[in-house]
């Protein structure tokens, strides 16, 4: 008889509460799929043009707000089955006051961490797809929260930075990206038709279908910057779209090789003076030069 009263009063509870607890989880999935669609939605909306900065912008303040938004129905959803449950709501959440409040005082860094991440993404400091120097660590974006910024290197290596322990961050490809372009050559060369061969390859890279959506400006001159112990060094710099710089510099870089060879303008190994010096009465020790006949040179 009380085996009959127990199947009757769990159908019983199917039939009213377990209705209502599946409908919970039901109306729970819906509501995650909508906060998927709704924290992109909600900035797609807000402007018509969709370029690479204002995505990077879009994918990084989405991820954000859905992540908020699960917790958030997640913890209603929670709530609601414990009530259906017959679990009385209020003492749980004394008690998770009363533990949360234990907890806030042993997990400062935490609350750092969060306050920290929401300035850095108030202020648009950082976005996911960016490349940013962080401290010691850098890398592209691949991931950010309220807690943390994710990297990955060059290397393939991921790197987890609390957003309380970001003192200052680099960000190299915010907007647009700029290479510079430190060019030795010997002192014998004429300066001005150096430029004039580096304005050439410049504007060859420009004319590339490949990279002359990715160059913003024609190359930038800076002028002869330096006397280098065995070249002078002239600067220069680049303006191409976030994240392309690295493809264009090393792509100029090769073709100016092959033109400094076509040219025959020198780049210059490191020179150095021997001195053998002299005593008092001006002699100087000898100093012997080997030819070696076989290979042409001296050693």
């Amino acid at each position: 008889m009380d085996i009959l009263g127990y199947y009757k009063s769990l159908s019983q509870w199917f039939i009213t509460s377990g209705l209502r607890v599946l409908l919970i989880v039901i109306l729970t999935l819906i509501a995650l799929r909508v906060a998927r669609f709704l924290s992109v939605r909600i900035f797609m909306l807000s402007r018509k043009e969709r370029d690479a900065e204002f995505q990077k912008r879009v994918d990084t303040l989405s991820s954000v707000i859905r992540y908020v938004l699960v917790i958030g129905i997640f913890l209603v959803a929670a709530m609601m089955v414990m009530g259906e449950l017959g679990i009385e709501i209020g003492p749980v959440l004394a008690a998770a006051g009363i533990v949360g409040l234990a907890v806030g005082f042993g997990a400062q860094s935490l609350v750092q961490d969060v306050i920290s991440g929401f300035f850095i993404l108030l202020e648009d400091q950082i976005r996911v797809g960016d490349v940013v120097q962080i401290g010691d660590k850098g890398g592209v974006v691949e991931r950010m929260t309220l807690r943390m910024v994710v990297l990955r290197d060059l290397a393939g290596n991921v790197h987890f930075v609390r957003n309380g322990q970001i003192q200052v961050v680099t960000n190299m490809t915010k907007e647009y990206g700029r290479y510079v372009f430190d060019i030795g050559v010997a002192y014998r060369e004429d300066v001005d038709e150096v430029i004039e061969v580096i304005k050439g390859v410049d504007e060859e890279l420009r004319s590339d279908p490949k990279f002359m959506d990715d160059i913003l400006e024609p190359i930038e001159i800076l002028g002869l910057d330096q006397f280098a112990d065995s070249a002078v060094i002239i600067k220069a710099r680049t303006k191409t779209k976030p994240i392309m710089q690295w493809a264009v510099g090393r792509e100029f870089n090769k073709r100016l090789k092959k033109k400094f060879d076509e040219k025959n303008i020198e780049i210059p190994f490191p020179h150095m003076t021997l001195y053998v010096g002299q005593d008092k009465e001006g002699k100087s020790a000898p100093f012997n030069v080997v030819t070696n006949q076989a290979t042409g040179t001296n050693a």
